[in-house]
């Protein structure tokens, strides 16, 4: 593949211009965000956007229809969320939400701070493209199915593979040795790329960033597959404390239910699948928070039709969509059209948004280019001329 334009990927500082308006979009390394900041990120959509948190498939958040983006700018400075304007773009970092505080092999937390350290350090790293993905897996398998770019996967408490285009390089790397690792590659990346934007799209691309650094693979590849296994409702973390995971219809949180979600005042983690995490919780805290925040619309229940589908921007956010994909969703969840059961569905076209039944988890498009659309088997309802097609993932 050849890029024939550069990459426009948007950030806080070069916005883009959305059909519904300027569209921001915040960094959040790790998806780790303090309470005071999400009552920044509150305050800015409410005052200056469409009153919207926009959460991404990156642990990342969006903010639409800015009308001033140096009053965005300024205020999200204040609140530590733009650390570095020169990188704000480069620091795409996804790290296994849970770990430290229940499961996994080793916590990776602490390497997120180290790898943006890195990256915010290194003038020459702030020209990698805006779509250039870090994973930090810590070895559950949630996050290295993400199809990353350049990233590490627990193998052993002390012991990591390196993850290149979303695969296992079967190098493995001492604890220490990860972050380091992770941001030589990137400088290899960097200087082979030309033109790409991901590694995967580069000829040999793993092959020749291992050559870069002189490294060679030492053990059989790990498999990666694509998990959609959201964290929901009560977890009981090894200090026995409770970390609640929470489900955000279509990723739409709603700066009134983030004022109630940050008033909370513990760790708050935006997970790759468009949820929540809030952390540090004792029970009876955990208690009252599902009783304020499930009648505002976040999800604790794991068998929510709303956590097996998800959609584009549609209408009016995005000029080339068909239609209001969103309230076609809305509508369906609404009226029993999405079901959580694991069964084949009928591949139809020409079909109208009311007549659309799917099974299992879904991904609805405003027009071919199904934007937004996660990684792994997938039904797809894509808006066309005449109606919503429906076409489901191979079956084995």
């Amino acid at each position: 593949m050849t890029r024939s334009a550069p990459d426009s990927c948007p950030g806080v500082l070069r916005l883009h211009e959305a059909a519904d308006g300027p569209l921001a979009r915040i960094r959040l390394p790790g998806g780790a965000i303090t309470p005071d900041q999400l009552r920044a990120l509150a305050s800015a959509a409410a005052d200056l956007g469409n009153g919207s948190i926009e959460l991404t498939s990156r642990g990342n958040v969006q903010l639409r229809q800015m009308h001033d983006a140096a009053a965005l700018a300024t205020r999200l400075e204040q609140a530590d969320l733009l650390p570095a304007p020169t990188h704000e773009r480069v620091r795409n970092i996804v790290a296994s939400p849970l770990s430290g505080r229940l499961g996994g092999r080793r916590d990776v937390h602490p390497l997120v701070a180290e790898l943006d350290a890195g990256l915010r350090g290194t003038p020459e790293l702030a020209g990698l493209p805006g779509r250039v993905l870090f994973t930090l897996d810590d070895g559950r398998g949630d996050i290295s199915g993400l199809g990353g770019d350049i990233g590490v996967h627990a193998t052993g408490e002390d012991e990591f593979a390196l993850v290149l285009a979303g695969l296992d390089s079967g190098v493995r790397i001492g604890a220490d040795r990860a972050v380091p690792t992770m941001l030589a590659a990137a400088h290899g990346f960097q200087r082979i790329r030309g033109e790409q934007w991901r590694l995967r799209e580069v000829a040999d691309g793993p092959a020749r960033v291992l050559a870069e650094l002189a490294l060679e693979p030492s053990a059989g590849p790990v498999e990666f597959a694509a998990r959609h296994e959201v964290p929901i409702g009560w977890l009981t973390q090894a200090d026995d404390g409770v970390a609640l995971g929470a489900g955000v219809p279509l990723g739409a949180l709603p700066a009134r239910t983030a004022e109630f979600v940050a008033a909370v005042e513990h760790p708050i983690l935006v997970t790759p699948w468009r949820s929540l995490v809030l952390a540090d919780l004792d029970e009876w805290t955990a208690e009252q928070v599902v009783r304020v925040l499930a009648p505002m619309g976040l999800i604790f229940d794991a068998t929510s039709p709303w956590l097996t589908v998800t959609a584009c921007a549609g209408r009016p956010g995005c000029a080339k969509a068909r239609t209001d994909v969103r309230a076609d969703v809305a509508a369906a969840v609404a009226s029993g059209r999405v079901l959580t059961l694991d069964a084949a569905t009928p591949e139809v076209t020409g079909a109208a948004a009311d007549d659309v039944v799917v099974a299992g988890r879904q991904h609805w498009s405003g027009c071919e280019r199904r934007c937004g659309r996660p990684v792994g088997a997938v039904t797809d309802v894509v808006a066309e001329p005449d109606g919503y097609r429906v076409t489901g993932p191979p079956r084995p």
